[in-house]
Order: C-alpha cells, then structure tokens, then sequence
C-alpha cells in the first residue's frame, strides 16, 4: 500500500513539473496578431448625370447613369426612370449627382406639350358642389345672356341668351388649394396634403389645362358670361367634334347626337317653345330716285376765219 502511494505521489510531481515547463515555454512565445474582422460595407445606387445637362431641357434617358455611394443624401434618386423628362432648373455638370431641388417642380411639369395652364373663377353652383378633384376631366359649358343695353334696331353682340358646349373633356390641375401629386413644392407638400383632404370646402379658382388655342374662347367666355364645368368619367374618350363649334344654331345641321346638340347650344327662346330663329331684319325703305334726263353735250363747231359784220339789216362775211 506505501508503495502505491508513492508512485502516485511521483506521478503528480511529474505531471506538475511537465506542466510547469509547458507554461513558461508558452510565455516566452510572442502574442498572435488577431486579424480584424472587416464587414462588408454598405453601398447605395445613385443618379449622375453621364454628360453635361443644359438648363430648361428636358433630361433624356442615355444622359443618365447609375453610380453606388456609401450612402444616398436628402433629394438624391436611386433609380433613373423618374427622371426622365424632367427639366433642370439651373446646368448640370457631369458626373454630379441629381438632387430634386435642382430640377423644376410644380403645375409646369404636368402641362402637356401644346396646353396651357388657365385658370377660372368657380363656386358650388358651377363646379358640380366643389366634388371636382385634380384630375378630373370635365367639359366646360358657358351661358351668354342677350345684351339689353343695344336699343332696338341695332346691332348687339349677343342677340339671344344661349348657352352652349365650349371645351370638351378638359383635364382639372388643381381646385382650390389642392394640386395634383407631386406637383406641389417640397415647402408646401405637408401642407398640400393637409388640405387634400378638405380640397374643395372653399375652392374659388380652378386651373386648366387649355391648348393654347382655346385660350381666346375660354377668356372672352367667362368674361362676357359664366362657365359651367361638368364632371365626366375619366374613361370617356368621347371628344365633341371641332366642326359642330359652329357660330350658334349655324351648327344645329352637323349633328343631332347628344354631344353635337350641346355643342349647337340652346337658345333662351328655344327652350321657351319658340322657333329659336331670330326675325329677320327690316331693311329701311329709301324714295325711289327720279329718274334724270340723259346728258347731253354741247355742241362744239368748227373754228372758221370768216368774220361777220351786221349793219342794220345787213349781213356780210370778211375772210381774214
């Protein structure tokens, strides 16, 4: 039994030595370098313009390109697609990056090549009870009234009250305070959207998108009468036809569909169960002109070198 004790009391002794040399030997041994962890970074696509980008032009697809960016700033775009057509405010160098505040904004980019921007007093009474929204399309309908201040006999600029259709399927950019998306500038966007929701409470203006040759009908219309705008299904296509904007009742013979029969208009008259012709004028009757007595010349005879001497009763000729 001693002797097992023994060996086991050696063996441990060994075992610490062995133990010993091991630690000092790693000791001695110089630290391992950790090699950092490097994560991969983050990077962002963003649009810079390929080629140098003149101002008031629209932006065209190939002057566009992708570049990646650790991070993507405030107005800066990631995809290309939007931009195209948009027009720079000021010159754009290339290799800059496109921010939303360098482009235009507002109703100028969501007018149609060939439209104007228009816009026309409304109220509750002819704006189908402030329920137009931007986007809409309506047809705008005027009414004349027949001009009481030219006296009988003269000649009026409206000789009967009528009403009539004037611009078909017209599209709305905005009623009120409320403009169409993403036309409104950045400092108002807040609170455009505020009043989106209550657009139309207290609307007095609408703006139009007219060509810029009904420009002149529209003004002299709401000028000399009152408009009408009524609200149409955006999927009717349905355009009244040019030629049935004849002068009024000349067009009453093109067509008798619905849309032609607005575009004729109706008179005051007509509406009361009349012919809705106006009466021929009187043309002033003047005295029959006396007939004259034909013109006739006088006679002119011939230069003669005879003289005549009258003495009493006589009569001679002396040539000379």
């Amino acid at each position: 039994m001693a002797n097992i004790t023994r060996i086991l009391a050696g063996s441990l002794i060994a075992l610490a030595v062995l133990l010993g040399i091991f630690a000092w030997s790693l000791s001695r041994r110089a630290p391992a370098t950790i090699a950092p962890v490097v994560q991969g970074q983050a990077s962002f696509p963003v649009v810079v313009a390929s080629r140098d980008l003149p101002a008031g032009k629209p932006i065209e697809a190939d002057a566009l390109t992708l570049r990646m960016a650790p991070s993507r700033g405030a107005g800066e775009f990631g995809d290309a697609a939007p931009l195209v057509g948009r027009v720079p405010l000021t010159a754009v160098a290339a290799n800059t990056t496109i921010t939303e505040a360098s482009l235009t904004t507002g109703l100028a980019d969501a007018i149609a090549p060939g439209e104007r921007a228009v816009a026309v007093r409304i109220d509750e009474g002819n704006a189908v009870g402030n329920r137009v929204r931007p986007g809409n399309f309506v047809d705008v309908f005027f009414m004349l009234k027949r001009d009481m201040s030219a006296g009988p006999g003269t000649d009026a600029e409206v000789a009967a009250t009528q009403a009539r259709l004037l611009l078909s399927r017209v599209r709305v950019l905005s009623f009120g305070d409320a403009t169409l998306p993403g036309t409104s500038d950045s400092a108002d966007a807040a609170s455009s959207a505020t009043r989106a929701s209550s657009a139309g409470g207290g609307a007095r203006t609408a703006v139009l998108a007219v060509r810029t040759a009904d420009i002149d009908a529209l003004t002299l219309a709401e000028g000399a009468g009152r408009l009408v705008l009524a609200l149409r299904n955006p999927a009717d296509n349905d355009v009244t036809e040019p030629a049935a904007m004849a002068p009024f009742l000349a067009s009453l013979r093109i067509t008798n569909d619905g849309k032609g029969r607005a575009a004729a208009g109706l008179s005051l008259q007509a509406l009361a169960g009349g012919t809705g012709a106006q009466p021929p004028k009187q043309i002033p009757s003047w005295p029959p002109v006396p007939a004259t007595a034909a013109f006739k010349a006088p006679r002119v005879q011939a230069a003669s070198n005879d003289l005549e001497l009258i003495r009493g009763s006589r009569r001679e000729k002396i040539a000379y």
